[in-house]
């Protein structure tokens, strides 16, 4: 109980809870087409895991999954209107380049405290740059098909290699964490304690 607690502990209160309400719609900045649809299948992955719908379009907002990929934090700076996506990201951006950050993930949410909206910033240094490109997009894509706590994955990947180099997959573990928490008996949000009981009874079922 108390390792899956740590999977929804965050800096500003010891547990909470959040999944989509609305359709997933994806868009990718700074890569190509295929680099498109190598993202847009993570997601369609995590998304059919979860039993969670995937969109072109969100009628409101446009794109509710923005992934942005660049060399350097300047190129942040330099995107109009970047405060009005992210909030003060012009100033992080700037942070990061001095810490040599190489990826930050921003959420928006619902009233009801789903999540509404998602950005991905990665700065693709030489080590992301050999990564495999569907690697990268299964790794991001898990973490934001559900709010993470901070330390969630600071100890081990939410991957898995596969035997003799054959490439990575989500661990089970985690699939079956993600797969309870859009439970549809479970909440959109919470940071009720009790849920984790909840949360836990769930992951039983499907492990």
């Amino acid at each position: 109980m108390n390792e899956l607690a740590e999977y929804f502990k965050h800096k500003d209160c010891d547990f909470r809870i959040a999944r989509w309400q609305r359709p997933i719609a994806p868009v990718v900045f700074g890569g190509d087409e295929a680099t498109l649809s190598v993202f847009k299948g993570a997601i369609e992955a995590l998304c059919q895991l979860a039993g969670h719908p995937i969109a072109e379009t969100d009628p409101e907002q446009g794109s509710n999954l923005l992934v942005f990929l660049f060399r350097d934090w300047s190129e942040v700076m330099a995107v109009p209107d970047i405060d009005k996506l992210v909030p003060g990201m012009g100033n992080k951006a700037v942070q990061f380049a001095q810490r040599n950050t190489t990826q930050y993930r921003h959420f928006r949410f619902e009233e009801n405290g789903a999540i509404r909206a998602a950005f991905i910033f990665i700065r693709v240094d030489a080590v992301i740059s050999e990564m495999p490109a569907d690697e990268l997009a299964l790794a991001q894509a898990t973490q934001i098909i559900t709010l993470w706590g901070h330390l969630a994955f600071a100890r081990q990947s939410p991957l898995a290699r596969l035997p003799d180099d054959k490439g990575a997959v989500l661990r089970p573990e985690i699939g079956n964490i993600i797969r309870a928490i859009y439970d549809p008996a479970m909440p959109v949000a919470s940071e009720d304690p009790v849920q984790l009981l909840r949360l836990s009874a769930r992951i039983g079922t499907v492990s």
